[in-house]
């Protein structure tokens, strides 16, 4: 009866905590509808007014009432994208230097001070980009890429125009000193969980180190890699206020140079939501908080299908 008594119990644990697990998992997703339903609810009248040209327009005329989000999506894709081509290689990079080169004590070290960053508030960096990166990007960076790149065809149209340092690259640097902490400290967690018997393998078969990391680590580890960038991708997307003070603020134009000063979707609505006096101008304001909700999930739901097709292939390794 006792042992009985006791496998009841253990099984009425069980259950307890799986429904308590399920209401946690549920009540994030009613949250996640609650916030979609209060944005569709007070932008419905944009969205009734402007329709679909809302995304394709590049006028924002609050005098007018005449309003579009196509400039700062752009910038928002901009921007993220520079930032995780930026942060990407580098994060992998000191992952692997972390992991593979240095003695246990060094590496926990230097993963300690990299992952600090993380705990700066967004203020922080953005003061900082605004007193330093910028000056620094305006007399020193830009001038180099616009001289060196700027008369490559093409490629050369990113790098014209005159330079200031409030612009979308100023903006895209400093979004990848942000995200590169998150990228880096997931990547170093997959590394560290390739089998040593795989090393060793390939150490035994007469590989260098380098061969031995390319053709054993990164393509076991490759898919956890990507879906760290995605993760840090996800954050480069909504980041508001260190980017409001190094993109500009000041132009709508949609132009290949990446000296245009211009707008985030996070930092138009911090810039314009106080601004907001009138029903329409509130409800195009809140539908651009809409628009970055579904911009942001169309990069993760990417992200889960890029990570999913790599990690169904033999070792995370690349389809031919």
């Amino acid at each position: 009866m006792a042992v009985e008594s006791n496998i009841q119990g253990v099984q009425r644990g069980d259950r307890n905590f799986r429904n308590l697990v399920r209401a946690g998992s549920w009540s994030m997703v009613l949250l996640l509808l609650g916030v979609i339903i209060l944005l569709f609810i007070y932008s419905l009248p944009a969205i009734q007014r402007y329709g679909f040209g809302f995304l394709l327009s590049n006028e924002w005329d609050p005098v007018a009432e005449d309003f579009g989000a196509a400039p700062y999506i752009f910038g928002t894709i901009v921007t993220s994208i520079i930032a995780l081509i930026l942060a990407t290689p580098l994060a992998v990079g000191a992952a692997l230097f972390i992991s593979e080169y240095t003695p246990p004590a060094i590496g926990g070290i230097l993963s300690f001070i990299i992952e600090l960053l993380v705990a700066i508030p967004s203020i922080g960096f953005g003061l900082w980009g605004l007193f330093v990166l910028a000056p620094f990007m305006r007399f020193t960076i830009d001038p180099i890429l616009r001289n060196v790149l700027g008369p490559i065809p093409i490629i050369g149209e990113l790098f014209k125009g005159q330079t200031i340092g409030q612009d979308m690259l100023t903006a895209g640097v400093i979004l990848a000193i942000m995200i590169l902490p998150t990228i880096l400290s997931i990547s170093r967690e997959v590394i560290a969980q390739v089998p040593r018997l795989q090393r060793e393998g390939m150490l035994a078969l007469g590989a260098t180190k380098w061969e031995m990391l390319r053709k054993a680590v990164l393509p076991y580890a490759w898919g956890g890699i990507v879906g760290a960038a995605m993760l840090g991708l996800a954050r480069a997307i909504g980041e508001t206020m260190a980017v409001t003070l190094v993109i500009g603020n000041s132009s709508r134009a949609i132009t290949p140079s990446l000296f245009t000063p211009g707008y985030t979707i996070a930092s138009a609505i911090a810039n314009q939501f106080v601004e907001a006096d009138t029903p329409d101008y509130f409800a195009a304001v809140v539908e651009l908080g809409l628009v970055l909700l579904v911009v942001s999930s169309a990069f993760n739901i990417l992200a889960r299908v890029l990570v999913r097709r790599i990690n169904r292939l033999p070792g995370g390794a690349e389809a031919q």
